[in-house]
Formats: structure tokens, C-alpha cells, sequence
């Protein structure tokens, strides 16, 4: 941070009046028009998840099937009553002929059978078993039609107006659609759950059944075995919604989520994503701007106070996306308070620091107090008076 202030700032009588552009008000749009190479998916996005800014898109906001990729909500839920305490990973969930019984992709479970919560969510997430997805939704929320409930509700919540939902699997359904930029945020949602990667990376696994059978579970996403640094997300097919995908992998500090939509057939999904992290990871890098509690290399002249002034420093941090080479054209400018009056305390606001790239505001921070400046005591402020006066 000091070595971009140090030469650029500049100081003003005026407090300007601009809130703080935090990292979130960088992802309203694409950094790129268009798409840097040729995806023959109908529907794609790339995104990196800490800001949640968007690299590029195509048709990112066109209502499509999404097939088993449907289950990132499912899991999302079932994640966060982990988070939460309302269930645990050793709870015991006992199987339901109607979940036992979901076509598509299984895990083979027994109906009437009771299953680790854990083994479940092993289950589902690797080989995106739908009997296993029933079952959770099942114990979460009763029914599957419940469960469902709680589905569009967290998409509401999460602001996916393009979004709706009408199982927990993602089977063909009428009227349940969704988004590859809603996608991409949800995906952003899961990856903040550490237990998820516990089970995403694993390429191979196996599920003891109670009866003491064995199921053997490979993980559908292939970019875990073969994409360096892969560790999710999800796969989905049917004939609807054709071969999806969202993947994510996390290199040098910066994760990226590359969704693919829609494509004729399997290796295009994984071949495109592939395509887009590897764009990503090349050219762009997660760089921290400035951080909450930098000095800023300059004062503020405080008046009646203990010291004559108090040191300016950030009151919040800015995390970014940036090209290579673009970290030289950030440049910081400050509008700060000519004076202000003892007492100060430290983090009270004394202005705005303004973040500029190539010359353009991108965002501000507040400026304020690096520590507190007391009062003089009564010797020490009669000193001072006397040397005001002198």
C-alpha cells in the first residue's frame, strides 16, 4: 500500500461525501465483452469466487435445465445446517422406499436402511447419486416437497430471480430452470463450506451399506483427476439439458468457477471449462489493493490535542482482480479534513481515500484515525498555550 500512496497523494480542504466501493461493487459486470476463445456452449460463465467478479459470459442469463448440477442448492442447504448445528455428519438417516427408488444416477441405497448423514453426502456429492440427494432432503425437511420449498427460498434469498426449482435432484421437471450465472453463484456459495472439499476433491471412494455391500463411487467430475487443482464442482446430464458442468479450481490464492452449459457431448464440458481457467489463471491475478488499518503517509492537524496531529490510515481493505502489469497503474488520492478537535479517537473518519486505476476512480475507502489523541493535562495544555501564545 505505502509504496503506491507514497508520490501520489494529494491533499484537500473538502470531506468528500462517496460511501466505500467494497471488492462486491466490482462484479455488477463482465471485465470482458464477449469471450476470449470459442465455446460452443450456449451458455457460459467464468468467475472469480472471492469478489465474485465476473471474467467473462455467454448467455449467461438465458433460463436453461442444468440436469444434476441442480443438486449445488441441495447441497448448499444441507451444508449449511451442518454449519448451523441442526444436523451433524453422525447423524443416522433411514432410507425411504421413494428416495431409494430415484431413477438416474444411484448410490444403490437400501430402502429402510439407516445411512450416516456423512455417507450420503459422500455419496451424493462424488457420484451425484440421487438416491442419496432424496434422502438428505428427506431428512432435512421432511419431504422432498418441503425440501424443495427451502430450495427456492435460499434462491430468493440469494437473489436468483432466474432460478426455479421442482425436485432436489435435477431429473426433468417442468418449470425448473436456472441460469449459468446463477449457477456460478451458487457455486460461490458452496465453495465457502470447507466440509463440501472433503468429499469433491476425492476421485475414488466407496460406500459400506449396512447390509455390509459394497458400492464403489467415482467422482463424475473428471477435471479432479485430471485438471491440475481442480476440487469440484458438479456434473449434470439428460437429454434436455445436455452436458453441464461447474467447475472450480484455486491457484496462487485466487479461486475461479467456469461454467458450462448446454454442450452435445461430455468431453466438450470438461474441455471447455478447462479452456476458461486456463484463460483465467493466466491472466488475471486476485491482488490485495490495500488493507484495514495501512497507514497512509500522511497527518491530520488536530487542534487542543495531546499531539499536534494524528496519522491517517485505511478504515477498510480492497481486494481486486487485476491483468498482469496493471498493479502499476493504481494510484491513491486523499480528501481529507483540514483540522479536526481533540478528542479523536482511533478509527474515527477523517475523510476518503480514493483508489484509481490508469487515472479512473474504482473505489474509495474512508480514511480515518490511526490512534487516539487525548486532551493535554492541565501542566501540558498550559505549556502548550504558552507556546501558542509565544
Amino acid at each position: 500500500m505505502a509504496r503506491f500512496l507514497r508520490g501520489m497523494v494529494c491533499l484537500t480542504a473538502l470531506v468528500m461525501c462517496f460511501s466505500w466501493a467494497g471488492p462486491s461493487a466490482l462484479a455488477d459486470s463482465a471485465l470482458e465483452q464477449g469471450t476470449p476463445m470459442t465455446l460452443t456452449a450456449p451458455s457460459a460463465i467464468l468467475m472469480e469466487a472471492d469478489t465474485g467478479t465476473v471474467i467473462f459470459e455467454k448467455n449467461a442469463d438465458e433460463r436453461r435445465p442444468v440436469a444434476s448440477v441442480t443438486k449445488l442448492m441441495t447441497l448448499l442447504i444441507v451444508l449449511e445446517k451442518l454449519d448451523s448445528g441442526a444436523v451433524t455428519l453422525d447423524d443416522r438417516i433411514t432410507v425411504s422406499p421413494a428416495a431409494a427408488a430415484q431413477p438416474g444416477s444411484q448410490a444403490f441405497l437400501d430402502a429402510y436402511a439407516a445411512y450416516s448423514l456423512k455417507d450420503l453426502l459422500k455419496a451424493t456429492v462424488i457420484a451425484s447419486a440421487n438416491d442419496g440427494a432424496a434422502a438428505l432432503a428427506e431428512y432435512i425437511a421432511g419431504t422432498e416437497e418441503h425440501f424443495v420449498t427451502l430450495m427456492n427460498e435460499r434462491a430468493a434469498a440469494l437473489g436468483l430471480d432466474n432460478t426455479h426449482y421442482v425436485n432436489c435432484t435435477g431429473l426433468p421437471a417442468q418449470g425448473q430452470y436456472t441460469t449459468a450465472r446463477d449457477v456460478a453463484v451458487i457455486s460461490r456459495e458452496v465453495t465457502r463450506h470447507p466440509a463440501y472439499f472433503t468429499y469433491s476433491s476425492t476421485w475414488l471412494d466407496t460406500l459400506t451399506h449396512p447390509s455390509g455391500r459394497v458400492t464403489d463411487l467415482t467422482n463424475t467430475n473428471r477435471l479432479v483427476r485430471f485438471y491440475k487443482d481442480c476440487d469440484g464442482l458438479k456434473t449434470g446430464s439428460t437429454s434436455e439439458a445436455k452436458y453441464c458442468l461447474s467447475a472450480t479450481a484455486e491457484r496462487k490464492g485466487m479461486r475461479l468457477i467456469a461454467v458450462v452449459l448446454g454442450v452435445p457431448n461430455s468431453q466438450t464440458r470438461f474441455d471447455e471449462a478447462r479452456a476458461m481457467m486456463d484463460y483465467g489463471f493466466a491472466t488475471y491475478a486476485r491482488v490485495q489493493v490495500a488493507g484495514k488499518g495501512d497507514l497512509v503517509g500522511v497527518t491530520v492537524p488536530v487542534k487542543l490535542g495531546a499531539k499536534d496531529a494524528v496519522d491517517v490510515a485505511l478504515g477498510g481493505g480492497l481486494t481486486m482482480l487485476l491483468r498482469a502489469g496493471q498493479e502499476g497503474q493504481l494510484s491513491f488520492e486523499t480528501s481529507l479534513a483540514e483540522q479536526v478537535t481533540a478528542p479523536v479517537r482511533a478509527g474515527d473518519e477523517l475523510g476518503t481515500v480514493r483508489v484509481l486505476l490508469g487515472g479512473k476512480a474504482i473505489a474509495e475507502i474512508p480514511a480515518v484515525a490511526a490512534q487516539d489523541v487525548r486532551l493535554p493535562g492541565l501542566l501540558e495544555g498550559f505549556f502548550r498555550l504558552w507556546e501558542n501564545w509565544r
